[in-house]
């Protein structure tokens, strides 16, 4: 889930109190957990004003169109039931093509790389 927030009037309202109240009735339901992250804002919109962002706002996989992915501002790595596949690889599939300057597997050796000189700098 994907929200924009004005953190003057959030603060204002106190919905983090309401929604910190909210989560705790769910989390006490073991199947809401499941899918907490559309139970918590679906819940809560009747005391804290919750409005749905346009689409390319949050691309998935699951119900957008691969048309669709170039006007995308962010991109949710969310589980597609068509694919069976590890996230890593799912990660690697999806977040390549002409509309990364990078794929994954260049941002991920860029990752290890890093990792590898902090390693050594470390010891």
């Amino acid at each position: 889930a994907l929200y924009v927030v004005d953190l003057v009037k959030f603060k204002r309202m106190a919905a983090g109190d309401s929604l910190r109240a909210i989560y705790d009735q769910l989390s006490a339901d073991p199947n809401s957990l499941s899918n907490l992250d559309q139970d918590l804002p679906n819940y809560a919109q009747h005391q804290i004003p919750i409005f749905s962002l346009p689409q390319e706002w949050l691309w998935c996989e699951s119900w957008c169109s691969d048309e669709s992915k170039a006007e995308a501002k962010t991109i949710d790595l969310c589980n597609n039931p068509k694919h069976k596949e590890p996230k890593l690889d799912m990660a690697k599939r999806v977040i390549s093509g002409d509309l990364f300057p990078e794929s994954w597997l260049q941002l991920d050796a860029e990752v290890k790389a890093a990792e590898a000189a902090y390693e050594l700098a470390s010891n």
